[in-house]
């Protein structure tokens, strides 16, 4: 059956199917069948004892049914031909069936379609009776027409079963009306994409029973989803059915299950009469009914296992290949069910939000710029949400721009009721512990680390891992893993502002009786005007303090808050009138960075609190008066940054988690009683701490004590087994017995210049990382360590003894760079891939194992090895041997095809045999003196690109260059000095220093240096150096000059100058990969012919090709350019007698470009450079293979020749530094142009309008340019990805629609007098660099710009902005971000700091004097400013590095 996809459907039919037969042969059986098998699939079909209706002339019905249906089937039996009511219908339908417009297929029942075509045999004798009748020449035609058409013989198909024969026909008629008539919704966008998606989930040609939940958030799209998914696929089916709203069906009633299980069945069987008696029975029936029907079912809405058990309670149900679609809020619900895939649906992107909010806002999409901004904030506010964008489109359909405005305002404070009414639903079905933990998320606890939610939550008293399990699976939260090596808790901006909404409406106008307080504003004045209530349990302040002062007085009223967090509030903002704060007894989580007091109120009882974090604070001393307040229930501490200077653990003896990271001031740490449930300790920079007891601490998970610079003796637990992780660099320890560990994972010992010995106990066999660098250890036991994979020992110097005496198979990387080693045996460490052994310089012996299958770098240098067998190394890359001075052996055992970097310089080695490496890039052989032989491997080091030959001691080195044919020599030389026999091919850069000597007496008949018989191909640099042993005869007045007899593949730097004595062999061809670079010198006179007076040049050429041609112009091209006197005119005619040419580079002092350059056909790369050129001519437009031209530095005037956008294959056109004053309208016509460089034309002052055209332009530098404006097409660049406009100093606006270039990537607007940023610059969701460096003008930011996903480098520095937009801190990979010389620049976003990928901040120059706690607290940040804002943050000079400046800034990395 072919086809009929492809056809367009025109208009639409009454009918699917219209069926033609011989009653008499075929209604009772056959055509029954078929009619009833083609109604259950749904396809509506004429069948004319059913659809005639009576009374009425049944030929004038049966016409207008026939051009009423789509498709025809017509089945001919034995006395289909008898009828001329039939035959009639046949004309009828082949006369409709050639209009295109429908299709006919033919079903041959019990005769064969060669007896209909010529109407024999049965067909034959049915026809006999109407051959003299007047129609029996249109019929015979239309039988003949009919039997060539496609269809189906029953005697052919599935062995001539009926039952078969018509199932095969509907499911073959069933794809054909898919094809046509499936249409997505006009309304629906993005569906295309979404539906491949979960078709590709479900996989294809499976037979298995597939179940699939479709999981997201209210009004996301899900049962959108689900029915256009439902409406492409369900053909494909024997039943199907959608079941709406199950959740509120079942929910209604009791009796809500069985009419969901009663819809089921009906839908599926096509049988409105079923009725079943109760839920049992519905089961029992679905499970006796599907498992014979392939069936599709969508459950839509669900929200409770029973509704599952109820109406798809089993795989086993269901016959193979049947399809169960879910959709659901609720995870949990498919987990539970067994539902193995489950599919999260994606919300729309900012296009696909914007092009359906135009089709309900306008009933169309619009490409103009009507409501542009408004529109813009419309889709941000919907975040994606489709249903928000639905009803905000229909509710703004047909107001005005006023009304828009209000509407959008009202959005602010008043939320979409009918939004948050959907949304609302996953939070009813809550439990009401489970409704507060979601109240706290989305009013407090939105995008913390998921680990930081989960202890303040607990700190409240709930489950916190299993709440926040649940509000995932519910679609309330997201816990988003993307952010390095933390997840986080995020949440759909609609359900935090439905959770906030919550807290709200119960007192909208008195925010004092708010359990949840978030807004600073309503939280300063209750807290000023003591207006707490005890119906408040929760608040954030996220402080926005400037010249204000912070007053907490109020605090003293709220009586059940249990939650309390300020961030970032100064000391000099807190209200220096309050001795001390009083604080609820309720609290079980307090928060208070920057605490000014110097302890915590006597008047706190303290006794429910369980988390306290005072970050930075000036607390000396955790009780006021050194009172002994036991805090029974606390469980996490973090004082880091804090002044405090002792801590008794006794006060708080459930202790789990304590944080004094960076307390300066800490003495001592006092552990009075025993700490069982304290599990983390941070004393990382307690530089004053001298004496560490923590025995009393046994099961310790992470001890963190870096950078205790002073500390001398550390006491551990005897039994420490649940100790993971010990941080333990730069102390002053001498000894460290680290006891009983079995879990131990890493130990950090590095930079511990005093320690001289170290215990490690019997068993440490989880450990994988140790670092002992710097340290004094002369010998060291690994023990039972063998699941080490990280063996840090560097610059250990006094380091003699390593003991392995275990198999380390995990072992994977070992550095002993420094050590004073004699003996190593590594045999027992078979997995290594890094081995450093640097400066090793009494190692004597080293043992490798014998397979070291995974090694990938070797680097051993400057030790006392004599031979080295590196064994059986198939993976080794770089293997480095620098300085081995007593090396003369290295052994290979096999074949090491990953090496690309080889050095063993300054070796003794006599003999290198490289046939085992074929694949290097990279040789270094310096002063290997001793060198007599190397082997190249056959075939050639084809990748070699360096190679470093400086004052060799070989005397045989050999190889030969080929395809080099503009420089050959006398060919009566039988041995040369620099001889070659095999080949260099794509040799870039060939440096011969000191080498004077070089000459040829042509009666030597061996060769006196550089010989050696195999091939260096690829090779791109080769130094040779005091090679002072290659020495000719004198005498030799004249220079064969490296003389070869084989070319010079891709040689591109052999120049030519005044060498007479170089010929060319006749026999050497042009290929067509041919390339030509030929340089003009102006010269004062000839050397050839001093007294002609002729204008002088001076050619210097070189030529490079693929493969020999016939054309030899070579020669004379080379001949000609020995003389000065050569004419230019002459010299053009022989190059572009080079037909085969692929590249011509021309430079220097050319005039003109060349006359005849339309003939060089093959030519894909032209560049001019330094030329005195005025103009192109308009024959270089007739180079059809051109792909680059590059004018670069040229006198070119004016403009280039109008037909250039005929050059139709140019990918590259470079026109920097020019003179050219505008570039051709037709430009727009260079269809593959994907780089165009306009870079310093001074006099270009205007683009083409049509310059968004070049839809494949990738690159676009209009530097230093004149241009004022920026054409309003730009944004249909779609693939641009680079756009330089630096120092354009008469650009002053961007375009609006500048966001539209949806693949820019990098943007720079530097030293420009761009005034604003267009508004739609957000939606450019793949930049990543930013440059608006020094836009002088430039005042205000956008305030989406936070909305650049994709941003890593910004720089404003040296603009005029007063602010930064707070939606930066949205800036997730933002990683660079330079402020210099924002002279009015005060502050910066508190929650900057929020983004851990922030690697540098400038800031020097600005007015900012305080620094967001949040910055502060980023590891690895690099900081650069003045000195004394460091000063003010707290920060000593022992942590600044200064560099030399004036004033001097600092640069300070947060560790």
């Amino acid at each position: 059956m072919e086809s009929s996809s492809t056809l367009s459907i025109h208009r639409s039919f009454k009918y699917d199917v219209f069926l033609s037969f011989r009653g008499e042969d075929t209604r009772k059986n056959f055509v029954d069948h078929l009619y009833h098998a083609l109604q259950h699939k749904s396809i509506h079909t004429y069948k004319d004892d059913v659809r005639i209706k009576k009374g009425k002339r049944i030929s004038d019905e049966l016409i207008g049914s026939i051009k009423d249906s789509k498709f025809y089937i017509i089945v001919f039996s034995k006395n289909y031909a008898s009828s001329s009511w039939c035959l009639d219908e046949l004309v009828k339908i082949m006369e409709c069936h050639r209009t295109k417009e429908h299709t006919a297929y033919s079903i041959f029942y019990d005769v064969e379609p060669s007896d209909v075509r010529k109407q024999s045999g049965a067909v034959g004798e049915a026809f006999a009776k109407h051959e003299k009748k007047e129609a029996a020449g249109k019929w015979r035609q239309a039988l003949k027409e009919a039997a060539d058409l496609a269809g189906w013989v029953l005697q052919n198909t599935k062995d001539g079963h009926e039952a078969k024969f018509i199932k095969k026909i509907v499911e073959e008629l069933s794809l054909e009306l898919r094809s046509i008539s499936f249409n997505v919704d006009e309304n629906l966008v993005g569906m295309e994409s979404r539906i491949n998606d979960v078709l590709s989930s479900l996989g294809t040609g499976t037979d298995d029973v597939r179940m699939m939940g479709i999981k997201g958030i209210g009004g996301g799209g899900k049962t959108t989803l689900a029915r256009a998914l439902f409406d492409q696929i369900s053909f494909q089916f024997e039943g199907k059915s959608f079941v709406e709203n199950v959740r509120e069906v079942s929910t209604v009633s009791f009796f809500g299950l069985k009419s969901l299980q009663n819809q089921l069945l009906s839908d599926v069987l096509n049988d409105k009469k079923i009725r079943i008696k109760d839920v049992s029975d519905g089961k029992h029936l679905i499970k006796k009914m599907m498992r014979h029907r392939k069936v599709l079912v969508v459950l839509d809405d669900v929200d409770h296992k029973d509704q599952l058990e109820a109406l798809a309670g089993e795989p086993s149900w269901f016959m193979p290949g049947s399809i169960i679609i879910i959709t659901t809020r609720d995870k949990q619900v498919l987990v539970a069910h067994h539902v193995k895939l489950i599919h999260d649906v994606n919300l729309l992107s900012d296009n696909e939000a914007i092009c359906l909010f135009n089709r309900y806002a306008f009933g169309r999409e619009i490409q103009f710029q009507e409501y542009e901004n408004l529109r813009r904030q419309v889709v941000r506010y919907a975040s994606g949400l489709p249903l928000t964008i639905r009803v905000l489109g229909s509710f703004l359909c047909g107001k005005n721009e006023p009304e828009w405005k209000d509407a959008l305002e009202r959005l602010k404070t008043i939320p979409l009721n009918e939004t948050l009414k959907k949304l609302e639903l996953s939070y009813i079905a809550l439990e009401e512990d489970y409704k507060e933990m979601f109240l706290d998320v989305a009013c407090i606890m939105k995008g913390w680390r998921k680990d930081d939610a989960i202890k303040a939550l607990e700190s409240c008293g709930f489950h916190a891992i299993n709440g926040l399990r649940v509000l995932e699976q519910k679609s309330l939260i997201t816990i988003n893993d993307n952010s390095g090596d933390y997840k986080y808790v995020g949440m759909h901006d609609h359900i935090e502002e439905m959770g906030r909404n919550i807290v709200r409406r119960s007192h909208p106008d008195k925010p004092h009786k708010h359990t949840r307080l978030w807004i600073y504003e309503e939280i300063e004045n209750i807290l000023a005007n003591d207006l707490g209530t005890k119906g408040t349990r929760c608040i954030r302040l996220d402080a926005q303090i400037r010249d204000r002062k912070f007053d907490i007085k109020g605090l003293g009223k709220m009586k059940e808050l249990r939650f309390l967090y300020v961030g970032a509030v100064r000391s000099r903002h807190w209200d220096s009138n309050i001795v001390n704060p009083e604080f609820p007894n309720a609290l079980r989580y307090l928060s208070l960075m920057y605490y000014p007091f110097r302890s915590l109120p006597i008047t706190f009882q303290a006794n429910n609190l369980v988390a306290l974090k005072m970050v930075g604070s000036e607390i000396i001393q955790l009780w006021e008066g050194g009172k002994r307040k036991v805090l029974n229930k606390l469980r996490i501490l973090d004082l880091s940054s804090s002044m405090l200077t002792t801590l008794d653990l006794g006060l708080a003896p459930n202790l789990e988690k304590l944080d004094l990271g960076e307390c300066s001031n800490l003495v001592k740490l006092h552990m009075s009683v025993e700490c069982l449930k304290l599990v983390y300790v941070n004393l990382r920079g307690a530089r004053l701490i001298t004496n560490l007891d923590l025995r009393l601490a046994p099961n310790l998970e992470e001890l963190i004590l870096s950078f205790c610079n002073n500390l001398e003796k550390l006491q551990m637990p005897d039994r420490c087994l649940n100790l993971r992780y010990l941080l333990l660099e730069r102390s002053k320890l001498r000894t460290f017995d680290i006891g009983l560990n079995p879990n131990l994972s890493k130990l950090d010992l590095g930079d511990s210049h005093y320690l001289e010995e170290l215990y490690m106990g019997h068993e440490c066999q989880k450990l994988a990382n140790l670092n002992i660098s710097h340290s004094k250890l002369r010998t060291l036991k690994l023990g039972l360590t063998m699941n080490l994979e990280t063996l840090y020992l560097r610059l250990c110097c006094h380091l003699v003894e390593l003991h392995m005496p275990i198999e380390f198979l995990k072992l994977k990387y070992i550095n002993l760079e420094g050590s004073s080693l004699r003996t190593l045996d590594l045999g027992l460490a078979p997995n290594l891939e890094e081995l450093y052994l640097v400066e090793c310089n009494n190692l004597e012996e080293l043992h490798m194992p014998n397979r070291c299958l995974n090694l990938q770098s070797l680097r051993l240098t400057n030790s006392k090895l004599r031979t080295l067998d590196i064994g059986q190394t198939p993976n080794l890359r770089n293997l480095d041997l620098y300085k081995n001075s007593h090396l003369e052996e290295l052994y290979m055992r096999n074949e090491c095809q990953m090496l690309t970097n080889l050095n063993i310089s300054h070796s003794k080695l006599r003999t290198l045999d490289l046939g085992l490496t074929p694949n290097l890039e990279r040789l270094d052989l310096e002063k290997c003196c001793n060198l007599v032989e190397l082997l190249p491997p056959i075939g050639g080091l084809k990748k070699l690109v360096h190679l470093y030959l400086r004052t060799l001691g070989f005397e045989h080195f050999s190889f030969e260059i080929k395809n080099y044919t503009s420089c050959s020599v006398d060919e009566s030389l039988e041995e040369y000095t620099c001889s070659v026999d095999e080949s260099l091919e794509e040799y870039t850069s060939c440096v011969l220093e000191d080498y004077t000597s070089c000459s040829v007496d042509e009666s030597l008949e061996e060769y006196t240096s550089c010989n050696a018989d195999e091939p260096l191909q690829d090779y791109t640099s080769c130094v040779f150096e005091d090679c002072n042993s290659c020495s000719v005869d004198e005498s030799l007045e004249e220079y064969t000059s490296c003389s070869i007899d084989e070319p010079l593949e891709d040689y591109t730097s052999c120049v030519l100058v005044d060498y007479p004595s170089c010929s060319v062999d006749e026999s050497l061809e042009v290929g067509p990969l041919a390339e030509l670079y030929l340089t003009v010198n102006a010269v004062d006179s000839c050397l050839l012919h001093p007294e002609n007076s002729l204008p002088k040049f001076q050619f210097s050429c070189y030529y490079v090709e693929g493969r020999p041609s016939s054309i030899g112009n070579v020669e004379m091209l080379i001949s000609q350019g020995m003389c000065a006197c050569t004419n230019l005119e002459t010299f053009s005619g022989i190059i572009c007698g080079l037909r085969c040419l692929r590249r011509l580079e021309l430079k220097g002092n050319i005039i003109e470009v060349l006359k005849d350059l339309d003939k060089l056909e093959c030519l894909e790369e032209l560049s001019f450079s330094s030329t005195e050129i005025m103009y192109l001519p308009d024959s270089i437009c007739m180079l059809k293979n051109l792909k680059s031209l590059q004018i670069i530095s040229c006198f070119l005037h004016g403009k280039l020749p109008e037909d250039l956008g005929q050059l139709e294959c140019l990918e590259s056109l470079d026109l920097s530094d020019t003179n050219i004053e505008h570039l051709p309208d037709n430009i727009f016509m260079l269809k593959n142009l994907r780089y165009l460089n306009l870079k310093s034309c001074s006099d270009l002052e205007k683009l083409p309008e049509n310059l968004g055209e070049l839809e494949c332009l990738e690159n676009l530098y209009l530097s230093d340019t004149n241009i004022k404006r920026l054409p309003d097409s730009i944004f249909m660049l779609k693939n641009l990805r680079y756009l330089n406009l630096k120092s354009c100093l008469l650009l002053e606006k961007l375009p609006e629609d500048l966001g539209q270039v949806e693949c820019l990537e990098n943007l720079d607007l530097s030293y420009t007098n761009i005034k604003r940023l267009p508004d739609s610059i957000f939606m450019l969701k793949n930049l990543r660099y930013l440059n608006l460096k020094s836009c002088s003008h430039l005042e205000k930011l956008p305030e989406d710009l936070g909305q650049l996903e994709c941003l890593e480098n910004l720089d404003l520095s040296d603009t005029n902005i007063e602010g930064l937009p707070d939606s930066i801190c949205m800036l997730k990979h933002l990683k660079y971000l330079q402020l210099n010389d924002c002279s009015l620049l005060e502050r910066l976003p508190e929650e900057l700091g929020c983004r851990e990928c922030l690697k540098e901040l400038s800031i020097e120059g600005t007015r900012i004097s305080d620094l967001p706690q949040s910055i502060l607290l980023l590891k690895g940040l690099h900081i650069v400013g003045s000195t004394e804002l460091l000063d003010s943050c707290g920060f000593t000079s022992e942590m600044q590095t200064l560099h030399v400046y004036d004033p001097p800034p600092f640069t300070m990395e947060l560790l």
